[in-house]
């Protein structure tokens, strides 16, 4: 056991780095070729009192004067020794501000995850197991169309209705307006991550409802239900002795492949509810040139996903032996 997960994870560190590798370059690249200009956006509302020398000397502070793979090489270096650089937006370390919103989001994408995972799940098996009736058509109606609406349009009607209607929730930010840090309470973050939280997993249920229902259907159309229900067999002991498992592992590999998507939405809820996560420093990084904080940002949604679908690869073996007999005896 401890000599097959010793190998897997050194598979998945070598594919990491090679990786982060190439999205390295291909990402350097094309902030290379953006239209852009980092000086200007540095510069912001003062460029009328900035002469061109004050450019040149910015552009040489920051190595913007530089070639492109004299650049690339200089940043990869520093990257190598744990160096991300400094922000040309917030003027401090690129992994200070990635470590504080990370906690940010990886809360409110943690709490969007699971909802949507569990209410997902079990929704495609009530709506597989009701086929046909008025409960699966509304699952399904329900379905079909979140997953065809966009994260920011659901945020903002959630906002209107329970923010600025009903006035339950906060328009929006990570902490209440004008508190200080120490006063902020585990309740008033937990208060704030509701409707962006809730955003994000109104829209990722879709998907796993909708896959669950169909392979569960298949499941419970196959010889081997048929001849358990010959056997005498039927109800939640049919479903938990032959139908959970089949189901489950298309489920996870699904739920675990959905981190992209998930940091993706993570980006557009965040912008609608100034929240003060990843999501919004991405957005912030790309529309201002911030060379260096993009690039890490870039790095840590990698990072993100390749985290996911390694760990939906290895609960997959788990859940299935027939895939560990079989990589054993290719080897």
């Amino acid at each position: 056991m401890l000599q097959r997960l010793a190998v897997f994870t050194g598979k998945k560190i070598i594919r990491l780095f090679l990786l982060l590798a190439t999205v390295s370059i291909i990402t350097f690249a094309l902030v290379a070729m953006s239209p852009i200009d980092p000086v200007q956006s540095y510069i912001g509302a003062d460029v009328m009192r900035v002469g061109t020398e004050q450019r040149a000397e910015i552009a040489a502070y920051w190595g913007l004067d530089k070639p492109f793979a004299e650049r690339f090489i200089k940043w990869a270096g520093a990257m190598l020794q744990g160096d991300m650089g400094t922000s040309m937006i917030y003027r401090e370390s690129v992994t200070k501000i990635i470590a504080e919103r990370f906690i940010h989001s990886a809360l409110l994408m943690a709490f969007a995850w699971s909802l949507s995972g569990v209410i997902g799940f079990a929704a495609g098996v009530v709506a597989a197991l009701k086929r046909g009736s008025w409960i699966d058509r509304a699952i399904t109606s329900y379905c079909y169309t979140l997953a065809s609406t966009p994260a920011f349009w659901v945020g903002l009607l959630l906002m209107m209705v329970f923010a600025v209607w009903l006035g339950w929730l906060p328009i929006g930010l990570g902490v209440p307006a004008g508190m200080l840090a120490g006063t902020v309470t585990a309740a008033d973050y937990i208060k704030h991550m509701i409707l962006p939280g809730v955003t994000l997993s109104v829209v990722g249920i879709a998907p796993i409802a909708l896959h669950t229902r169909q392979k569960l259907i298949e499941v419970m159309d196959s010889d081997y239900i048929l001849f358990a229900r010959a056997r005498g067999e039927s109800g939640a002991s049919l479903f938990f002795r032959h139908a959970l498992r089949n189901i489950a592992l298309p489920a996870i590999t699904l739920q675990f492949a959905s981190f992209g998507e998930l940091f993706g939405g993570a980006v557009l809820a965040e912008q609608v509810f100034s929240y003060p996560g990843l999501g919004q420093a991405t957005v912030e990084a790309g529309l201002r040139g911030d060379v260096p904080l993009l690039m890490g940002l870039v790095l840590c949604s990698t990072l993100f996903v390749f985290t996911g679908n390694a760990l939906a690869d290895f609960f997959y073996q788990m859940v299935d032996p027939r895939l560990r007999l079989q990589k054993e005896a290719q080897r």
